[in-house]
């Protein structure tokens, strides 16, 4: 699926997508929790959480790690592996719970040391800064961090799991 779609990349673009087929699944399954993260922190955060929004930040990004888990494994990461199942979850989860830290402290920094909340700055600059700081800067970093580390522990051997083929057309 992925290599039909960069087909349609103009060139050079599409042999460097193609050389970083993984990084390019791993942004898609990102930009896809990402999308799960923003609208479960804005929901809570303007709503039952409102007061707490690194609560609702900590709640968002821990839904979308889950979805995150299953989307990685069976496609950003498919043929990577080296460990069994359950090491791979427990570790899956531990470098997750380190990435919310990641995820949540530029928007712990930008509520709590920069003082960018009510009454110290209008409703809407606490929530611009909420945005920019918990789904932007919090996000980026996030992504690296667990590109990186999911690469380095989780799935750390190439090839590890047999690539799936399309069943050839009679």
């Amino acid at each position: 699926m992925v290599e039909t779609a960069l087909r349609w990349l103009p060139e050079p673009y599409r042999d460097i997508a193609i050389r970083h087929r993984e990084l390019v699944k791993f942004v898609l399954v990102g930009g896809t929790t990402w999308v799960i993260d923003t609208a479960i922190f804005l929901v809570l955060k303007t709503t039952i959480l409102e007061p707490k929004p690194v609560t609702a930040k900590v709640i968002s990004v821990t839904i979308a790690t889950l979805v995150s888990y299953g989307l990685n494994r069976g496609w950003s990461f498919r043929t990577r592996g080296g460990r069994e199942r359950h090491h791979e979850a427990v570790l899956y989860v531990f470098i997750s719970g380190i990435s919310v830290a990641v995820y949540a402290g530029p928007l712990w920094v930008s509520r709590y040391v920069l003082n960018l909340r009510i009454p110290s700055v209008t409703l809407f600059t606490e929530h611009m800064a909420d945005f920019v700081s918990g789904q932007i800067v919090g996000v980026l970093l996030g992504m690296v961090f667990r590109w990186w580390a999911f690469r380095r522990w989780v799935f750390p051997h190439e090839d590890a799991r047999p690539r799936v083929l399309p069943a050839a057309k009679p």
